[in-house]
C-alpha cells in the first residue's frame, strides 16, 4: 500500500500536467450575479474609482435584497388582481411601492425605456 504522502504527491503532480496541456482548471466560485453591472455602472460614473471585492460583496448583496424586494411586491400585486404573469407594469408599480421618492421615479422612467427599447428589437425581427 503506498505511502499517505505519494499518493498525494502524484495526483498534485497530475493537476499540474493537465494544466500545462493547456487543459482548463477548475473555475472560482462567483462572486454575484450582479459585481460585473455594479463594476461597468461605476466605471461609466467615475472612470479613476475602484471599489474592494467587500464593498462589491456589500453592493451585490444590497442589488440582490432590491431585486428580491421588487419581485416579492410584483408577485403580491399580480396574487391581489387574480393573475398569473407578472408584467412590466406590476414591476413599475412594485418600484413605486417599495422604492423612497426621487429613486421610485428613476427607475419607472428608466424601465420605461427598457421596455421599449426591448420591445423595438423584439418587432424588428
Amino acid at each position: 500500500m503506498p505511502s499517505r504522502s505519494s499518493r498525494h504527491g502524484s495526483e498534485r503532480h497530475t493537476r499540474r500536467e493537465s494544466s500545462r496541456n493547456g487543459e482548463r482548471n477548475r473555475r472560482r466560485g462567483r462572486r454575484g450575479p450582479y459585481s460585473v453591472y455594479v463594476y461597468r455602472v461605476l466605471k461609466e460614473m467615475y472612470p479613476d474609482a475602484w471599489i474592494s471585492s467587500k464593498a462589491m460583496s456589500i453592493m451585490n448583496s444590497f442589488v440582490s435584497d432590491i431585486v428580491e424586494r421588487l419581485a416579492v411586491e410584483s408577485a403580491r400585486l399580480v396574487r391581489y388582481n387574480n393573475r398569473t404573469t407578472i408584467t412590466p407594469r406590476d414591476i413599475n408599480s412594485a418600484a413605486r411601492l417599495t422604492l423612497p421618492g426621487e429613486v421610485a421615479t428613476q427607475a419607472v422612467t428608466h424601465s420605461r425605456v427598457a421596455v421599449a427599447k426591448h420591445s423595438a428589437l423584439k418587432h424588428s425581427k
